[in-house]
């Protein structure tokens, strides 16, 4: 019998309190083990009984059904893992611990509650549901979101988007749940490997094995969770950042971790467009920002110090990669950059390396590069033609492709994320925010960068003060930007329906 995905879902969450119920019991916490492990079990005892009553069913198989489960698992899976941490801190309200849960699970990172107040178990149930949250993201970018021509695979794909690709077998598009399960097996053990070298690297570095795993989590899902009241006093220090930043490689192209059947033919991850503009865009920004910030430091004291410079460099380095790959760690040197020059920052470079974000069919947000890159390709055949209106471009195929078809789809793409921004924007306007702040929170939301709220306005912004409402809006803001505009447009259009 083959279950329902979104109940498969439910199972590993119920499953994965057992985890946090273990570390509690191991530091002698017996009332958070026991809410872990109390709705753990009794998730698990109703999931069952759910099993039960679906056995004698016999269900039509369609990937827009796995698409539903997916939305439901952003939407409705936080509240059964809100539950525990509800239980565990109880001086909040549920409303609060289900925010949580949707900002850890769609690898946000926006965080209510100041790190002092949460203990090392809810830290560690915190950064777990953003690990698996990243998780799912890459087995549903290549379970469901590809075959579906969404999520970015539309700029390639021979189809429109929610027109299944053709390459995909036909046992596969008659079982989209054995194509789910096969995504799974495959990229799980790459996913938890890569994790756990991490977490041992950071531990020889100089992290906690709580500070190691949360951080190495944070990293692989981009979810930028962290247990200390900032990523800056990491016991790993500069050695700590350099192999997070080696990790967060793999958020800027699926090229670095898999071969779907739109990858086979790249030669290899250099040649990768979107890999190339990501690097791009990590040295460039990094230095402008530094010979900005160089040209005010001779005015101060002549910037005579290398060792300054190169530490200012290096913070650039680090947080434009960070914030490029929507994870959101700040670089410890970031701040010297600023005290080296006196000049700050401003926070609307980060909010637009955000939006931009990673590569597709990783756990990135953001408009992802792969659209940029169409969006290029097409700016620069433009322009070509109004020089010479008569020219034939020389491009290959792929590429004719992309900066047709693709590049209008990804300006369409574009235009709805801008639309979707401008409703927010105006909504949590509305609902009391002040325009910066709703600006930021609208980003960050969207962009599923959590770290941006506390990073980029000029004034602090305290999410336990908003409203009820304006927090619902943020969760909304999660949702739509983990799944993006089309996924959803692809779920309420009828058409869609009659496979």
């Amino acid at each position: 019998m083959k279950l329902p995905l979104f109940v498969i879902l439910a199972g590993i969450g119920m499953g994965a309190m057992y985890v946090p119920a273990m570390h509690a019991l191991s530091l002698s916490s017996h009332a958070e083990a026991r809410a872990f492990f109390y709705s753990g079990t009794l998730g698990l005892l109703v999931l069952t009984m759910v099993v039960v009553a679906l056995s004698g069913r016999t269900r039509a198989h369609s990937t827009m059904q796995n698409l539903v489960a997916l939305l439901a698992a952003f939407t409705v899976l936080p509240l059964l893992l809100a539950v525990p941490f509800h239980e565990a801190l109880q001086t909040t309200s549920f409303l609060n611990a289900y925010f949580e849960m949707v900002s850890s699970l769609t690898t946000t990172g926006a965080v209510l509650f100041d790190a002092e107040r949460l203990s090392p178990t809810l830290h560690l149930w915190r950064a777990l549901v953003g690990w698996l949250g990243g998780l799912l993201m890459w087995v549903s970018a290549a379970a469901i979101l590809g075959p579906l021509n969404l999520g970015g695979f539309e700029v390639t794909a021979t189809g429109q988007p929610v027109q299944y690709d053709r390459n995909w077998r036909q046992t596969e598009r008659a079982d989209p749940q054995h194509r789910v399960m096969r995504a799974a097996l495959v990229l799980a053990p790459v996913y938890a490997g890569l994790t756990a070298v991490l977490w041992v690297c950071l531990v020889i570095a100089g992290d906690s094995g709580l500070t190691a795993f949360s951080h190495a989590a944070a990293v692989m899902a981009t979810s930028g969770i962290t247990p200390l009241p900032s990523a800056q006093v990491s016991g790993a220090g500069v050695w700590g950042e350099a192999l997070m930043a080696m990790f967060m490689l793999f958020a800027l192209s699926r090229v670095t971790f898999s071969r779907d059947t739109r990858a086979r033919a790249s030669p290899g991850v250099y040649a990768d467009r979107e890999f190339r503009l990501g690097l791009v865009l990590v040295l460039v920004v990094p230095l402008v920002m530094f010979a900005r910030h160089w040209a005010g430091a001779i005015e101060i004291d002549g910037g005579n110090s290398t060792l300054t410079a190169v530490r200012a460099l290096w913070g650039g380095v680090f947080t434009v990669l960070s914030f490029l790959t929507t994870t959101g760690f700040e670089s410890a040197e970031w701040a010297a950059a600023q005290d080296w020059s006196g000049l700050n920052t401003t926070g609307l470079i980060f909010m637009g390396l955000a939006m931009i974000g990673g590569g597709v069919a990783t756990t990135a947000g953001g408009i992802k590069l792969l659209r940029v890159w169409a969006l290029y390709l097409n700016a620069l055949r433009e322009m070509e033609r109004l020089v010479h209106p008569s020219s034939v471009g020389r491009a290959r195929a792929n590429d004719r492709r992309m900066r047709r078809q693709g590049a209008y789809i990804a300006w369409l793409f574009l235009m709805l994320f801008a639309l979707t921004l401008a409703v927010f924007v105006l909504v949590l306007t509305a609902l009391g925010q002040s325009f910066d702040h709703a600006t930021v929170l609208a980003i960050a939301g969207l962009s599923t960068t959590g770290p941006l709220i506390g990073f980029a306005p000029d004034s602090p912004i305290v999410l336990a003060d908003i409203g009820a409402a304006a927090k619902m809006t943020l969760c909304a803001a999660m949702v739509l930007g983990r799944l993006e505009m089309l996924a959803i447009i692809a779920l309420i259009s009828s058409s869609v329906w009659r496979e």
